[in-house]
C-alpha cells in the first residue's frame, strides 16, 4: 500500500506523509529497534480460540490499535479524517483526531460513529485552545492527547526542498501535481485545498487559506509550554487525559503524580527531534515502573503486527498507528485504511498463535531475547 500511495500522490503530499526531521536518522531508528528483540516461541500449545480483545479506559476493543493523531490527511485524500476515524469505527477501536485536522471534532463524532480522542496542541493563542477543549468536551470525545514534543517546531527538510516559499509549490512539484490528476480531482478541484479548520477562525483573514496556514501555524507553537499547563488541563477536562510525547521515564512519574490517565511513549514518529532513542527503546523501563498506575500506549515505527506484539510484550497497553494507516488512506481511502488494519489484525492474530498464546495477557517480556539490531532501514522502492 505505500507503493501504491507513492503512485497515487504528488511527491509533496507523499514526502509530508513520509519524511522525518533533519538527517532522518530517528526515524530509521524508530524501524531498526524493533530488530533488537527477538522472539523466544513456546511450542505445542493449543492456540485455537485465541483472540486479541483488550480493554482501554474501561471499554473492551478487538484489538489495542489505536489510530494516532495526524495532521493534514485531507491532502491525502478527500474527508481524510472522517474516512480514517470510520475506518477505525468499523474495526472497533478508537480513532484520535490531530488539532491540525482538516474537521472538526463534533463532525468525525457525528460522521462516525465510532470512539474518537482529541488531540491538543497548547498554541500561544489561548482562545484557541480554550476553544478547541471546549469543541472536544461539547461532541463527547472520550479522551484528550496533549501533545508535548512540538513545543520548538521540528525541521523537515525533506518536506520544505518541494517549496520555494512557505505554502508555494516549486515549479517541478507542481508540474508533478498536475501529472496526479486523480489525486487532484478527488483533493484539489472540487473541495479547493483542505483547510486547519479547528484553527483557522483564530488566524487573521490573510492566514486562513489551506497556503498560508501551512506556513503560519508552525509559528503558534510556543516554547513556554510547562508542566503547569497540564495542571490546567488536568483541572478543566472532564475525562481522559493522555500526555504523548514522553521518553524520560521521570516525565511519566511528573504525568503520574498530576493525576493523567495515560501518557503516549512517543518521538514524533521521527518528525521532531533527530537521533532520539526510538519509545520501544524505553518501553520496558518505564512499563516495569508505572504500568500498574497509568495507561501506556506506544508509537513511532510501528508497521508490523510483530512490531505490536513486541511492544504488548514489554508492558505497553494499546500502540498507536501513524503512518501504516495513513498509507492505506492514500492508497484507497476508508477502504484502504480498513485493508491496513486488517493487515496488522491478521499479523497480530498470527504472532500470537505462533508464540504459543492465546490472548494478549499471555505476552510477556519472557517471550523476547535482545540483540543487536539487523533491519535494513526504512522500506525503499
Amino acid at each position: 500500500m505505500r507503493r501504491i500511495a507513492r503512485r497515487h500522490l504528488p511527491a509533496f503530499a507523499f514526502e509530508y506523509l513520509e519524511g522525518g526531521a533533519e538527517d532522518e536518522l530517528a526515524l530509521a531508528r524508530n524501524r531498526q529497534a524493533f530488530d533488537r528483540w527477538r522472539f523466544l516461541p513456546r511450542t505445542l500449545v493449543d492456540t485455537t480460540g485465541r483472540h486479541l480483545r483488550t480493554t482501554l479506559f474501561g471499554v473492551e476493543q478487538p484489538s489495542p490499535l489505536v489510530i494516532a493523531p495526524t495532521g493534514l490527511n485531507g491532502v491525502l485524500r478527500h474527508d481524510g479524517d472522517l474516512q480514517l476515524a470510520r475506518a477505525a469505527a468499523a474495526a472497533g477501536i478508537a480513532f484520535c483526531l490531530s488539532t491540525v485536522s482538516n474537521a472538526r471534532p463534533d463532525e468525525v463524532v457525528a460522521g462516525s460513529g465510532g470512539r474518537v480522542w482529541m488531540q491538543l496542541y497548547v498554541l500561544n493563542v489561548p482562545a484557541l485552545v480554550d476553544d478547541i477543549v471546549a469543541r472536544a468536551d461539547a461532541a463527547g470525545c472520550e479522551a484528550l492527547v496533549f501533545t508535548t514534543d512540538a513545543n520548538v517546531f521540528g525541521s523537515r527538510e525533506w518536506d520544505r526542498r518541494s517549496f520555494r516559499a512557505p505554502g508555494s509549490l516549486s515549479l517541478r512539484r507542481l508540474l508533478d501535481a498536475a501529472a496526479h490528476p486523480r489525486w487532484a480531482l478527488d483533493v484539489a478541484v472540487p473541495h479547493g485545498l483542505p483547510r486547519f479548520v479547528n484553527v483557522m477562525d483564530f488566524l487573521p483573514p490573510e492566514a486562513r487559506s489551506a497556503k498560508a496556514g501551512v506556513s503560519r501555524i508552525p509559528t503558534l507553537f510556543p516554547a513556554s509550554i510547562d508542566w503547569d499547563d497540564v495542571a490546567r488541563l488536568r483541572d478543566r477536562w472532564p475525562r481522559r487525559l493522555l500526555i504523548k510525547g514522553i521518553l524520560d521515564p521521570a516525565d511519566v512519574e511528573r504525568a503520574v503524580r498530576l493525576g493523567c490517565d495515560g501518557v503516549v511513549l512517543s518521538n514524533h514518529g521521527g518528525r521532531q527531534l533527530d537521533t532520539t532513542l526510538a519509545p520501544i527503546e524505553v518501553l520496558a523501563e518505564i512499563a516495569r515502573a508505572w504500568r500498574d498506575r497509568i495507561t501506556i500506549l506506544i508509537d513511532s515505527g510501528f508497521r508490523r503486527g510483530s512490531d505490536v506484539a513486541k511492544a504488548i510484550a514489554l508492558g505497553a497497553h494499546g500502540v498507536m498507528i501513524g503512518r501504516a494507516t495513513l498509507y492505506g488512506l492514500a492508497a484507497g481511502g476508508e477502504a484502504g485504511a480498513t485493508h491496513a488494519l486488517a493487515i496488522l489484525h491478521s499479523e497480530l492474530d498470527r504472532v500470537l498463535g505462533q508464540l504459543g498464546c492465546r490472548s494478549l495477557a499471555d505476552l510477556g517480556p519472557a517471550l523476547l531475547r535482545e540483540g543487536e539490531p539487523t533491519r535494513r532501514g526504512l522500506a525503499t522502492d
